[in-house]
């Protein structure tokens, strides 16, 4: 069995979110530094292994003080934790170009299951000879299991920040050169 090792490249990738704020609108984000490794059995991407490092500090919204407070300790508590991980656990084919990839995420040092469905976008070989691989991912997590609680309640409207983060992935990994045994 040979193991195709492909490295993400996040300079052409992208973890973005949206999450619902007082209802009626959603705030977007995005992490802007992170990495990963996908090892691939024998060319089949149904039996890979996902391995993502997030830094929680690179959250971005575009609002500074709003930044700021969701690397406090009443949300990601990045001094405390400043990673969030996934890793797979298992690898489902869905129809053509399909796959639903199910993985344990760490956010604030609580492990929980997450489940991404993912599409196959294709792979190319780039100017430089390299070959690329491109992913798109959706999933949905209710942030509330990983102490994710900072909130208020407003009477008329129940929570001013939705439970539910919803995220897009988009990847671009490039497959590394088989390593060569002595």
């Amino acid at each position: 069995m040979s193991i195709e090792r492909w490295e993400i490249d996040s300079s052409h990738a992208g973890i973005d979110f949206t999450i619902r704020h007082l209802v009626i609108s959603k705030v977007r984000g995005r992490f802007s530094r992170w990495s990963g490794t996908v090892l691939v059995p024998d060319g089949d991407w149904a039996r890979a292994s996902v391995d993502v490092v997030i830094d929680a500090s690179s959250i971005e919204t575009g609002i500074a003080a709003r930044d700021a407070h969701l690397r406090s300790a009443e949300y990601l508590d990045v001094a405390r934790h400043p990673d969030i991980t996934f890793r797979t656990s298992r690898v489902d084919a869905r129809r053509a170009g399909r796959l639903r990839i199910a993985g344990e995420l760490t956010i604030k040092g609580v492990a929980g299951p997450a489940t991404l469905e993912a599409e196959e976008v294709g792979i190319v070989r780039d100017a430089w000879g390299n070959e690329r691989a491109g992913f798109a991912a959706k999933a949905v997590i209710d942030r509330r299991p990983f102490g994710i609680t900072g909130n208020l309640a407003l009477d008329s409207l129940g929570l001013v920040i939705g439970a539910r983060i919803e995220v897009e992935i988009h990847v671009e990994a490039v497959r590394q050169p088989a390593a060569v045994l002595l």
